[in-house]
């Protein structure tokens, strides 16, 4: 059994536990309490050195950063669960391009508006609305062309759904989960919003959604 480090709440931990769901990989969550600082523990960052969450312990091998433990849980069981990862080199190409425009042109902008409005009313701190709008705005473009890719085929890499589409949920959940003009960014754009309603009622994410 996959030994998971990290918190129920974080995003980075959910998507380690979305894979591990549509995997049909069973995984033991050990609690690594945000609140109180524990991640920076010298006794946490002798094994993550960023102190971040989460982290696997896969029989002894450890490996922290959710993305690579997501290819790697993937990878290790190939012909298990849902594949998330073509094998062949012309499909896995175009995963690899779906990946790089998920980092890059979805959650550069989602994630820190989800830092924003989100995280920040947590501790207590004022949003930075100007950074918000900016960031908002150029987001807008990049979902025109999410719109563009979503309009000639089902997912982003083609027509099997792929770990690019699922590594959008943690975020993506939080982001549109703030309604009106946040929420519109999906719902105004139909294939983007087709899409998202597919991806985000998956039983592995509603396993997960709430706490991995």
């Amino acid at each position: 059994m996959v030994k998971l480090y990290g918190f129920p709440g974080s995003t980075c931990t959910r998507l380690v536990a979305l894979v591990c769901k549509e995997k049909n990989i069973p995984y033991e969550l050990t609690q690594v309490n945000l609140m109180k600082g524990e991640q920076k523990a010298p006794s946490f960052t002798a094994i993550q050195p960023f102190g971040q969450v989460p982290y696997i312990d896969d029989d002894g091998f450890i490996l922290y950063e959710s993305r690579a433990i997501a290819r790697y849980i993937i990878k290790k069981h190939p012909n298990q669960g849902t594949p998330l990862i073509p094998s062949d080199p012309k499909a896995e190409a175009l995963f690899e391009q779906a990946a790089s425009i998920e980092t890059f042109n979805f959650n550069a902008f989602v994630a820190p508006i989800v830092a924003e409005k989100v995280f920040k009313p947590r501790r207590g701190l004022q949003p930075d609305e100007a950074r918000v709008s900016e960031l908002l705005a150029t987001l807008q473009s990049k979902m025109d062309a999410y719109e563009v890719i979503l309009s000639k085929q089902k997912y982003l890499a083609g027509d099997s759904v792929t770990l690019a589409d699922l590594s959008h949920l943690p975020y993506g959940t939080a982001f549109y989960g703030l309604g009106g003009v946040f929420a519109e960014v999906f719902d105004s754009r139909p294939n983007l919003a087709r899409w998202w309603k597919d991806i985000s009622n998956r039983p592995a994410w509603l396993a997960v959604k709430d706490g991995a």
